[in-house]
């Protein structure tokens, strides 16, 4: 690839602020919201997270591409990111496992991006003005002139109030078999579920039945599963209404349940707490999260724009209680970012519910909060037990 002539592109900004670089990967036009990723490992699992799916990612580290991409490392069936954002892409690749370059895959699959940019600029002015709509123009698109393509990128739809899961969701249930003696069968709601979500599952002999999100309670009971799962996924929580319903149905049914990223979101607003978008959002696999309970911290994966606005302090009756008449009892926040005091878990004292903001199945790493799935385990041996005690008496 030495010697390569690319096309000349640009970044707009819907602030105005413009970058000029080179064409990488597909050559053409695309807008979505600007977020940035700290990784320096794993931008294979961060293209294929559903969970980016309508935005462009720009990656702080400098050099990427250089372990190419595989066939084993996908987090999903495609890329999903709407555009793709680097300084230096690798040369060639260099690793046993590749099968071709990160290049190759983005122009394959359609995915516009742009590289010779000052990633670090762009990524402190996302970090002072907060996550923003943002246009990637390259080869005849990149002639227009700036007014134009500020235009297109200010005509583009925001992030607040976009409900997503049905763009990513799986048209079809699937089953995940367990791995050796099935213990437990899971009703998984697919938000824009990873790969390595029910793999760990099967892993601890759970079969993963995983649904559309337009599945409804009686389809979940269908499964007779012994816990329910709800997934990350893309999209703002506050515009979330089927799923939300299904899961108050599924915490008065005391079914077990744990959910992660955009789950825990949901699990906030059942309960009756609110949701707010971060000026710039958690992304990367190095966030610092605390464990209120034992205040052990870990280091994790993220991958959210949105969060739970939820006390800190203590436990506190559900809001929806008093709402409703309902009586999902006392929450409290789990689990709490360092760097900024996000709301990182939600554990319902008086249901079997719990939730992470985070990424415990992180396939690239870190594996700090993979004790998690052990937790839902032993939610539904509880569960069982009790069934099983009631059942002689």
């Amino acid at each position: 690839m030495t010697g390569l002539v690319r096309e000349p592109a640009v970044l707009v900004l819907e602030d105005g602020r413009t970058f000029r670089g080179e064409a990488y990967g597909a050559v053409g036009e695309t807008v979505g919201e600007a977020v940035f990723s700290t990784g320096m490992t794993g931008y294979q699992e961060t293209l294929t997270d559903p969970s980016y799916h309508r935005q462009v990612v720009v990656m702080t580290a400098p050099h990427v591409g250089n372990t190419g991409v595989n066939d084993e490392d996908g987090e999903s069936r495609r890329i999903w990111v709407a555009g793709y954002v680097v300084r230096d892409p690798a040369l060639r690749p260099s690793n046993w496992r590749s099968r071709r370059t990160l290049e190759d895959e983005l122009r394959e699959q359609g995915v516009v991006g742009i590289c010779g940019i000052d990633t670090r600029a762009l990524t402190r002015h996302l970090r002072e003005r907060g996550a923003m709509r943002v246009g990637i123009f390259s080869g005849e698109q990149a002639a227009h002139s700036e007014a134009e393509l500020l235009a297109t990128v200010q005509d583009a739809p925001a992030m607040s109030g976009a409900a997503l899961a049905a763009e990513v969701t799986t048209a079809e249930p699937y089953v995940v078999p367990a791995v050796g003696e099935k213990r437990f069968t899971v009703a998984a709601l697919d938000l824009g579920i990873k790969a390595m979500t029910p793999h760990l599952m099967a892993e601890r002999g759970i079969e993963v039945h995983v649904l559309p999100c337009t599945a409804t309670f009686a389809d979940i009971q269908a499964m007779h599963p012994d816990g329910v799962f709800f997934s990350n996924g893309p999209g703002d929580p506050a515009a979330t209404e089927h799923e939300i319903g299904v899961l108050r149905e599924v915490l008065a049914a005391r079914l077990p349940f744990f959910g992660i990223c955009f789950g825990n979101q949901l699990l906030g607003r059942a309960l009756g707490f609110g949701t707010y978008k971060l000026k710039y959002g958690h992304r990367g696999i190095n966030q610092p999260v605390m464990d209120k309970s034992t205040g052990k911290v870990e280091v994790t994966a993220h991958n959210h724009g949105f969060a739970v606005d939820a006390p800190l302090d203590g436990p506190v009756p559900a809001p929806s209680d008093a709402a409703s008449g309902t009586a999902y009892g006392r929450v409290r926040v789990s689990h709490v970012c360092l760097n900024d005091d996000v709301v990182e878990g939600l554990e319902c004292l008086d249901l079997p519910a719990y939730s992470v903001q985070y990424h415990p199945e992180a396939a690239a790493g870190p594996h700090d909060a993979a004790y998690l799935f052990d937790r839902f385990i032993d939610l539904m041996t509880t569960r069982a037990a009790g069934a099983d005690t009631e059942g002689r008496a």
